[in-house]
Parts: structure tokens; sequence; C-alpha cells
């Protein structure tokens, strides 16, 4: 197989995985509270990545980062994986699946207006509209059509939804400035991350029984949503000619996951949804045609 078909095998392979996510995620918070969640599947993250970067023989790399880049990976952990999915996970558990994937989905949005105030880049007029077109998006989901009642249909869901794409723009920004191997940096964030998260656990909550339905739940998003489907997109970008044409798949994933959430959760998909999640992602990719920094990928 040629390299452009190596880069659509890995990059579709990753579109599929991610469009299980949302579904997942409800899932597993149908069995346990958010905060046991992010306990196990951060946990079993970090065992992929290190068996990961086992195969890679990268160990070496880890042992070998200078002490402000071990307090880069420290700070780090604090937003990604600590921060960003204990405020994702808890929108998930309270807002359907079909509103809380397409709000997450504006942190590429929310990245334009942080490069802007951050990165002193220019405004253009294409990125104004863009920014104002996912923006009509996100509120039509909030309200759920009813965009002239000015109430949302979960407004602390909305707000930690909307909180998580911020989040993880900010982590975005400062972890491009990271030259170290990327696998290396994701590794460190979760061993730091994980410890963080096990403090947290053992003061504000109370570790989950050890079953095997709940272990196998928190494994599928450790390994799919946090760890492997991360190194297979690096695969695909190594592949491609271009990083255009493997990134563009990614933006089948939000319809991709509704047809999932229908399948496996059984919600009633609105309307409202298909029609905000239309304003966010043309947003997004209009604004995607102004140069700026390209996100390393679209969160699910």
């Amino acid at each position: 197989m040629h390299s452009q078909g190596k880069a659509y095998l890995y990059a579709g392979a990753v579109v599929l995985i991610w469009a299980t996510v949302a579904s997942a995620f409800k899932i597993g918070l149908g069995m346990m509270n958010h905060v046991q969640l992010l306990f196990l599947s951060s946990g079993s993250s970090l065992l992929i990545l290190g068996m990961i970067l086992a195969i890679q023989r990268k160990w070496r790399a880890v042992f070998k980062c200078r002490r402000h880049e071990y307090l880069n990976s420290i700070v780090l952990s604090a937003l990604n994986p600590f921060l960003y999915y204990l405020v994702l996970f808890k929108a998930y558990s309270l807002l359907p699946a079909q509103q809380a994937q397409p709000l997450n989905q504006t942190w590429a949005i929310i990245l334009s207006l942080l490069s802007i105030a951050i990165l002193k880049q220019k405004i253009s007029s294409r990125r104004v509209l863009a920014i104002i077109i996912s923006f009509i998006g996100v509120w039509i989901i909030a309200t759920r059509g009813r965009v002239l009642d000015l109430r949302f249909a979960d407004a602390a869901g909305v707000i930690l939804a909307l909180s998580s794409a911020v989040i993880w723009s900010v982590f975005w920004l400062f972890n491009m400035k990271d030259q170290r191997d990327e696998t290396v940096k994701l590794f460190l964030n979760f061993v730091f991350g994980f410890l963080l998260i096990a403090v947290f656990i053992i003061i504000f909550d109370k570790m989950p029984p050890f079953e095997p339905t709940l272990l196998l739940s928190a494994a599928y998003i450790g390994c799919f949503e946090m760890g492997l489907t991360f190194v297979l997109w690096l695969r695909a970008l190594k592949y491609s000619k271009t990083t255009a044409q493997v990134s563009n798949m990614i933006y089948l994933v939000p319809f991709l996951s509704l047809i999932v959430i229908r399948a496996v959760l059984h919600e009633r998909i609105y309307l409202s949804t298909f029609i905000g999640l239309i304003f966010i992602v043309g947003g997004i990719i209009l604004q995607q045609t102004v140069r700026q920094p390209r996100p390393m990928r679209i969160q699910p």
C-alpha cells in the first residue's frame, strides 16, 4: 500500500474510533461518577502509553528531559488530563451526548480567539464571520432550537462543555511550544496528571469498585480516547503528503458520532442538534482557511 493509502487507513481508523467516544463516555458515567471514570480511564491510558513507548523504544527519552521540561509537564498535566477531563466528564454527566459532544467541538474556534489574544494574531473579517457562525450553532444546540427563549436546556452542563473547550485550547497553545517528542510529552502529562487525579479522588471522592465492567469501560476510554488514537493520528500525518488530506476527515467525527449515539444510547437526535452542528463545523472549516497554527486534533 502506498503512503497516502496508509495515511487514509490510519486516519479512517481514528475517525471511526473517535465517533464512538461520546457514547463510551455516557456508558461509563452510567456506572460511576465523573471523578471515578477519570481515575480509571487515565490510569488505563498511562499503561497504554507506557507500552507504546516501549514498542517505539523511547523510554530513555522519558528520563533525559531537563528540569524545566519536567516542570512544564507537571503544569500542563494540571490542564490535561486532570482539569480538562474532569470538566468534560462532568458536562457529559449533565447533558445528552448529542449536546456535550458538539459544544466541546468549539475548542477549534476558541483556540482561534485565544491565538488573537495570546499570540497577537491579526483578526480578519473571515475569522470574525467564522466565529459568529460557530457560536450561532452553539446557541442553537444549547437552547435546543428555542433560540428566542434566552434559556439553556441545562445551563451548568453547557457552561462546563464550553469550559472544557477553553481548557483544551489553552493546553494546546502552551503544549505546541514544547519541542519534545509528542508521545513522550503525553506520557509524562499522564504520569503527573494521574498523580493529581489520585490525590483528588482520595480527598474529595472515593475509589470506584474494581469490577470487570467498570474497568472495561474505563479501559476503552483510556485506550481509544486518550492513548492509542493519538499515535494512530500521528502515523496518519506522517504518511500523508499534506496535513489537509487527512485533517479534513476529522469533520466527519461529530456527524458519525450522532449515528453511534442514536444506535447505542438510543437518544432521540434533535433537529436543532444537527443544524447547530452544521453551523459549528462550518465555522471551523471557514476559520481553517485563515492562516494560523493548525490544531493537532479536534477533540470529540
